[in-house]
């Protein structure tokens, strides 16, 4: 199915542009400034290449990542990652390539090529939706957890009544770096467009605030185990945040991963099968009572580990244990 859906996508890359190709001006408008209007172009067959053959190059790498490394396809967060990428990648160059034919088609030039406007959003929605859809599709199949004599049952030494808080945090320099830029540049474009009447700058602005926002929210992770469970606090102003109550955990442990274990930065998978990775190595895992796990790249995990451990075998042996 993999290998088949990159074929598909690469064939429809190839495919459409050829059956478009007297309706097409040669070169073709392959940029647009921020007024909307074109201001790059490329020769028509060096644009088909380039999207054909870059798509292909991450498809085929993701491909033989996952034939070389067997194990990766029996852990359901990598196939799910997997699936996300090349679901996301492949809708993502096929609305790119959908609006850039649309602006192109029966132009006489490639600088009378047509607006992108709010076409321009499409973009981004698909690579949404391939994401999600393409993880959803690799969710099904066994999930190899650590077997349980594989895990640390290192507790904490507590006294019976003894309050016991973890606390630690990451931060990836390089997403707060890129994410504030483009920040930053958004504002820019924002205050050019208040103070200059050019309404051209509106979707431009909005693109680049809503990505820079999101950027530097989930640039860094604050998290705390405490006896009413986990909790994960994002950003600089600590929201949004996520709750794993202590009565939904069955065990916790510590695990090194990477992101090429899990599908690349950021936050990784579906509910159920999520990975928040700022940075290769040590990661705190959550393991769901329902099956499933949540995993955070953080600092100290392993102490983490042992203190929810503590506070889980002691919910399950205190008054109204599970």
């Amino acid at each position: 199915m993999t290998a088949g859906w990159a074929a598909l996508v690469a064939a429809t890359l190839i495919a459409v542009p050829l059956a478009l190709r007297d309706r097409l001006p040669d070169p073709i408008a392959t940029h647009w400034g921020p007024s909307g209007a074109p201001d790059g172009s490329m020769p028509f067959t060096v644009s088909l290449l380039f999207q054909a053959g870059l798509w292909t190059l991450i498809a085929g790498a993701s491909c033989a990542s996952a034939l070389v490394n067997a194990g990766m396809l029996r852990r359901r967060a990598s196939r799910m990652a997997l699936g996300a990428l090349l679901g996301g990648g492949g809708m993502f160059f096929l609305g790119l390539q959908a609006i850039t034919l649309s602006a192109n088609l029966d132009a006489p030039g490639w600088w009378q090529a047509g607006h992108l406007g709010w076409g321009a959003l499409l973009v981004p929605a698909l690579l949404v939706l391939g994401g999600w859809l393409g993880a959803l599709l690799g969710r099904p199949g066994p999930d190899d957890l650590p077997e349980r004599g594989a895990i640390s049952t290192r507790k904490v030494p507590l006294r019976p009544g003894q309050r016991a808080v973890w606390v630690s945090s990451a931060r990836n320099n390089l997403l707060v770096t890129l994410g504030g830029s483009v920040l930053a540049a958004g504002v820019g474009l924002t205050v050019l467009a208040l103070l200059g009447g050019d309404g051209t700058l509106w979707i431009p602005a909005a693109i680049m605030l809503l990505v820079g926002l999101v950027g530097v929210t989930f640039s860094s992770v604050r998290v705390q185990v405490t006896e009413e469970g986990v909790v994960l606090f994002y950003g600089p102003l600590r929201l949004p945040r996520k709750h794993i109550p202590i009565t939904q955990v069955e065990r916790a442990w510590s695990e090194e991963l990477f992101p090429s274990n899990v599908g690349g930065w950021g936050i990784r998978g579906l509910p159920g099968a999520v990975t928040v990775m700022l940075r290769g190595g040590e990661c705190l895992v959550v393991g769901y009572v329902s099956g499933g796990r949540f995993a955070v790249s953080i600092d100290d995990a392993e102490n983490g580990a042992a203190l929810l451990n503590t506070l889980v075998a002691r919910v399950s042996t205190g008054p109204g244990a599970r």
